[in-house]
């Protein structure tokens, strides 16, 4: 139970949802995912953390780099499902301009 409510909590917010929607195109950087965003690297660290220890995203080192990508092959059943039914909120307009320029991005913020 403690596993679903870390997830739920993690869900709980507009910003976190957009940035798991962001990974479904690709693993992103911090600092891409705060390009798109246009917050703070502070919050998008909270926010990436707190999807981190939900098991939503995993983070690999890439040269200088961390990526974060969803938590789709090493989830749990509950995180596979949750990742699955977001899919649904493609519709959103503002989802949709996220991940357009999420498509769009080279490592660290470079077009």
């Amino acid at each position: 139970m403690r596993e679903e409510i870390r997830i739920f909590k993690a869900l709980s917010d507009w910003n976190r949802i957009r940035i798991l929607k962001m990974l479904e195109v690709k693993p992103l950087c911090g600092c891409d995912i705060g390009n798109v965003l246009n917050i703070v690297q502070s919050a998008i660290s909270r926010h990436l953390r707190i999807l981190e220890d939900a098991g939503l995203i995993i983070r690999e080192r890439d040269a200088n780099h961390v990526l974060y990508s969803l938590n789709r092959k090493r989830g749990s059943p509950t995180v596979i499902s949750q990742l699955e039914f977001l899919q649904n909120l493609d519709k959103d307009p503002l989802i949709k301009e996220d991940k357009l320029k999420a498509a769009k991005l080279h490592k660290c913020g470079t077009i």
